[in-house]
């Protein structure tokens, strides 16, 4: 079984990002953080390393992708209800974020989006729980 994951992006701006983040209601964990990196926490099992593209590039040896012309990965969160789908999609957008699309209602899951400072996409949904058949 997997105790915590670490998904880390590089970034063009650190404490931009950073601040970023932190508008959403995350929070920095200073114990994994430097001028380099920083960890921000989403929950308790799962956290995100922003990282310089200088430090990122010591973990891989591809290219960084350009955000502008392609999508490197998509990661979708859960939220408890669909306010707090639309909660947080508001605060991205007023933290200088943007979205590419309008909120959907599927019936058994609501989703919506935001694109981060960096140019990665979050998804945010809320599953309906089914009644049993």
């Amino acid at each position: 079984m997997i105790d915590q994951v670490f998904i880390s992006f590089p970034v063009a701006d650190l404490q931009r990002s950073v601040a970023f983040f932190e508008a959403l209601g995350f929070t920095r964990n200073p114990a994994f953080s430097d001028d380099t990196a920083a960890c921000i926490v989403i929950n308790d099992t799962t956290s995100v390393m922003l990282s310089s593209h200088a430090k990122f590039r010591e973990f891989t040896p591809k290219a960084v992708c350009n955000t502008a012309d392609a999508i490197e990965v998509l990661i979708s969160l859960s939220r408890d209800s669909r306010e707090r789908v639309d909660e947080l999609v508001a605060k991205a957008l007023a933290a200088g974020g943007s979205t590419y699309d309008k909120p959907e209602d599927f019936g058994f899951m609501y989703t919506h989006s935001f694109v981060d400072l960096d140019g990665h996409g979050w998804g945010l949904l809320h599953m309906t729980p089914q009644p049993a058949p």
